[in-house]
């Protein structure tokens, strides 16, 4: 406790040196803020990629005072520094990013949860490449977190008889998690918010030929891995072994997640107004959708015998570990994302200037999604080339001129934004989902340094250089 308040107030002192002024507005936060303001949030990461792996007794304890920890130790001295414009931005990325962000992964997990598939299954290379498969075409249709959670669970069980079952969790992120949400604004946050501001819902179609140059590779490649593991496991068949057919239990919890669906669709059509709560600019139907969803999450536990939910072997960890860790990760990220907003002005310029090419969307907005939310990334490397290329045209107008005119910029941000959010545990919010559900199961995933450096970098990163030259380069 005695390190945590001397820490806390060294922060203090130094906050002082935020600014000259007392106050900022909230929209001027980011031409104001230092790069070092951002340390925070590399805290908080270190400490996810850290903690688990020297002390993982310690942090399945003390995560949430770890999380809390960094959280405080950023947002006090920036209200004391910042006054009402901090205290605006906060409420802000609560309001508006957080809370949303928390209902649907409840809803969804929740929802998920109740859907049991019985039966017998063997997860041998053909059945868990047509899981994958079968995840990264159902992503952009019920979501990446969505197709996660109602998959996750079947395809761990039907591989409990395997010895070596990382990998396969690690490529269900890859494909499932991520890269499968990029054809609609149904399938991940960035599109979505794409489609808000005027991108049509189907244009995402558009990603079509980048979606099948990286599944497959990916699909291939997993194939050839978890070909050479099982015959190197010698899993011998029982022809006498009884067979259960399969049968899906709670399937009623499919419409919910249509109606979760629906709601979130709804908030996106339909204009019923704004109001304004703690000095927030809200909508009535983001509101509504979120009633919605919280219905939906009820009416299921309501409908399915808790039976079900103990023989799918849900509990309630994952998403709790999610809604803590994530709270500090937002608080901390508020200076990234005002910096990244605040373009030529902040303290990022010379990286946002030297952005010009397609090529350079992608890295540039792939790379900020691998830790940063990638739904206001998407947007501010959007607006960056609107204003780039079509500097004072209303933005509904710009963005329909950028996809007639220049399409390969949107398709460079959208693929770089999706895709990317594989590249870390914090990339998308079912990468932990799913990594937290594996780890209950006994299966041993890697760390999050781990993570990069034996997966994601050898192959994302070098089916990224692929994807760059074949559509971007």
């Amino acid at each position: 406790m005695r390190k945590f308040l001397n820490v806390l107030l060294l922060f203090f002192l130094s906050s002082l040196a935020f600014s000259s002024e007392t106050a900022h507005s909230a929209e001027k936060l980011g031409e104001v803020l230092p790069l070092w303001s951002v340390l925070p949030f590399v805290g908080i990461l270190l400490s996810i990629a850290i903690f688990p792996l020297v002390a993982p007794e310690f942090w399945h304890h003390h995560f949430g005072k770890v999380s809390a920890f960094w959280g405080l130790l950023f947002a006090i001295p920036f209200l004391i520094a910042y006054k009402e414009g901090a205290l605006h931005s906060l409420l802000d990325i609560y309001l508006l990013d957080y809370i949303p962000f928390i209902i649907l992964l409840w809803a969804l997990f929740t929802v998920a949860g109740g859907i049991l598939l019985r039966g017998t299954l063997k997860g041998t290379p053909e059945v868990n490449a047509i899981f994958l498969l079968l995840g990264t075409f159902l992503s952009s249709w019920i979501g990446t977190t969505g197709s996660a959670m109602v998959l996750i669970r079947p395809f761990i069980r039907a591989n409990l008889h395997r010895k070596k079952k990382q990998h396969m969790i690690v490529f269900f992120i890859f494909l499932v998690a991520n890269i499968g949400g990029s054809l609609t604004p149904l399938g991940d946050p960035p599109l979505f918010l794409g489609f808000l501001h005027g991108v049509p819902f189907f244009w995402t179609f558009h990603l079509i030929p980048h979606l099948l140059t990286e599944s497959i590779f990916l699909l291939v490649l997993f194939y050839i891995i978890d070909r050479h593991y099982y015959k190197q496991e010698e899993i011998e068949h029982n022809p006498e072994e009884e067979k259960i057919p399969l049968k899906i239990v709670g399937a009623h919890n499919f419409l919910f997640l249509l109606g979760i669906v629906g709601g979130v669709l709804l908030s996106g059509y339909w204009k019923a107004g704004d109001f304004k709560f703690l000095g927030v600019e809200m909508t009535i139907q983001d509101q509504v959708r979120n009633l919605i969803l919280i219905l939906m999450g009820i009416l299921s536990l309501v409908t399915t015998k808790k039976a079900v939910r103990d023989e799918n072997e849900f509990t309630w960890f994952p998403i709790k570990e999610v809604a803590i860790l994530f709270a500090g990760i937002f608080a901390t990220m508020v200076p990234a994302l005002a910096i990244l907003r605040a373009g030529e002005h902040g303290a990022l310029a010379g990286l946002i200037r030297s952005i010009k090419s397609p090529a350079h969307y992608f890295w540039a907005t792939g790379s900020l999604s691998s830790f940063l939310d990638n739904a206001p990334t998407y947007l501010t490397f959007l607006n960056s080339a609107l204003g780039k290329f079509y500097p004072g045209v209303p933005e509904h107008q710009a963005v329909l001129n950028l996809i007639a005119q220049k399409k390969v910029y949107l398709e460079a941000i959208s693929a770089g934004a999706v895709f990317m959010g594989a590249n870390t545990y914090i990339g998308n919010a079912p990468n932990f989902m799913v990594k937290s559900i594996a780890e209950e199961y006994g299966i041993e995933m890697p760390s999050f340094f781990g993570y990069m450096l034996k997966y994601s970098i050898p192959i994302l990163v070098l089916s990224f250089v692929g994807i760059t030259l074949i559509f971007f380069s």
